[in-house]
């Protein structure tokens, strides 16, 4: 059976902050037009896939023409657009964009989190502490303290500057850049002991970060010369069970080198650490589903996909996992769905054309025949090159008397026939 295209870690958890806000606006992030044009979600699909890969002007561009063909996709588009346009350093550009979703969706922690940091790009430091500050109510990523820190420290406000950075200090302890600037404030405030601890601190962590790069590389080649033994020595230097984004990147290795049970066992603890991760959910499932465990691998994709439905991975994965299952009709919902978001994934057209006609001949045995037809139309419109389609509706209008319908469809596939043979 085809399957559509699947990579290890295809869900930077930066990519996703899309889903984040429209996990928490539902209403708003889900309520597209009933005549959506699928060429807007399509630039949608493309669009999110650009921003994955750090592709951030083709992202943009996506995310702008979904929004020309249909407004209703705003927050599903405008909050990546302006992500895309905050990573391109079009500073102007971005905050116009967020500026036009706090008006729609009024003071979104994710909204302010971008505003403060561009506040602090444009040195607006009272504007940075105001905005981050509400963001930091409801934090929607781990650094938001350290930056709310941050602007304090510019401002001057040391005893303010030093609760927000050991508040991040807490929430991102391996970020080097927290105790950087914690030597700044103590620093400033006369505490040179302190200052030199906190310094040293931050070269430790800088250090541990240069060393896990080289562990990294060394697990990677390893790996790649087929000295298991020796390459799991090293590999598991970098095993963490605090840390899921080191579980990840370490699960990520083992899994692009067939190291599967390696691979589960980061995933499935980087999984339980960031539940609400879909990056998490989804390299545990895509694990069980390179495992052939597929009733395993369905709970991890149902569960993320109940917050991000707008994600091709998670439905073109969802939707392998049900066809492997055999439950063809929620297979076919799953990957029509991941179709429309990335119609230029082949794996995806392949898998949701066999699981059509699939459909189509299981409704034909139960003289269904209206709904086998459209299966086949649609299975015809997905690979126009291929004759089974046509054969198959010249069957059923032969059984249903259509004389002249079975004719025309059959002559299309003897045409097709001929002309895959030349």
């Amino acid at each position: 059976m085809t399957k559509p295209s699947i990579r290890w870690n295809a869900l930077p958890l930066r990519a996703v902050l899309f889903a984040v806000l429209a996990a928490a606006c539902p209403t708003a992030a889900q309520e597209a037009s009933p005549s959506t044009p699928a060429t807007a979600e399509a630039h949608l699909g493309k669009g999110y896939d650009a921003l994955k890969q750090d592709q951030y002007s083709v992202a943009a561009g996506e995310f702008r023409a979904a929004l020309d063909l249909d407004p209703a996709l705003a927050e599903r588009a405008r909050f990546p657009l302006a992500v895309a346009l905050f990573e391109m350093h079009q500073s102007a550009d971005a905050r116009r964009e967020f500026e036009a979703l706090r008006q729609q969706l009024g003071n979104h922690p994710n909204v302010l989190y971008y505003l403060g940091r561009l506040d602090l790009e444009a040195n607006d430091f009272k504007g940075a502490v105001e905005n981050l500050t509400e963001a930091a109510a409801k934090p929607p990523f781990p650094d938001t303290a350290y930056y709310l820190g941050f602007a304090y420290l510019k401002q001057h406000d040391l005893p303010n500057a030093e609760k927000w950075l050991k508040v991040a200090a807490q929430l991102i302890p391996r970020d080097s850049r927290v105790e950087f600037q914690l030597a700044k404030v103590y620093r400033e405030q006369g505490r040179e002991e302190e200052a030199k601890l906190a310094l040293a601190h931050s070269e430790e962590l800088r250090k541990h970060d240069e060393n896990d790069v080289r562990l990294k590389q060394e697990c990677a080649q390893k790996l790649d010369l087929g000295l298991k033994e020796e390459a799991r020595a090293t590999c598991q230097q970098l095993y963490d069970p605090d840390n899921a984004e080191k579980l990840t990147a370490l699960g990520t290795i083992y899994g692009q080198h067939g190291d599967l049970e390696d691979a589960l066992s980061c995933f499935h603890r980087a999984a339980e650490l960031a539940p609400q991760s879909p990056q998490m959910q989804y390299n545990l499932a895509l694990t069980y589903y390179q495992m052939n465990q597929f009733a395993k691998a369905r709970a991890p994709l149902e569960h993320a996909l109940e917050r991000w439905s707008d994600l091709f991975q998670l439905n073109a994965l969802y939707g392998a996992v049900l066809a492997k299952l055999g439950e063809g009709a929620a297979a076919y919902q799953a990957l029509h769905r991941a179709h429309e978001l990335n119609p230029q994934d082949s794996g995806t057209t392949d898998l949701l054309y066999s699981t059509t006609l699939q459909l189509a001949q299981k409704t034909q045995q139960a003289r269904e025949y209206a709904r086998s037809l459209q299966y086949l139309r649609e299975a015809a419109k997905l690979h126009p090159e291929q004759a089974e389609p046509h054969r198959r509706m010249a069957e059923i209008y032969s059984l249903t008397a259509h004389a002249a319908q079975a004719t025309a469809e059959q002559r299309e596939a003897d045409r097709l026939n001929q002309s895959s043979q030349n």
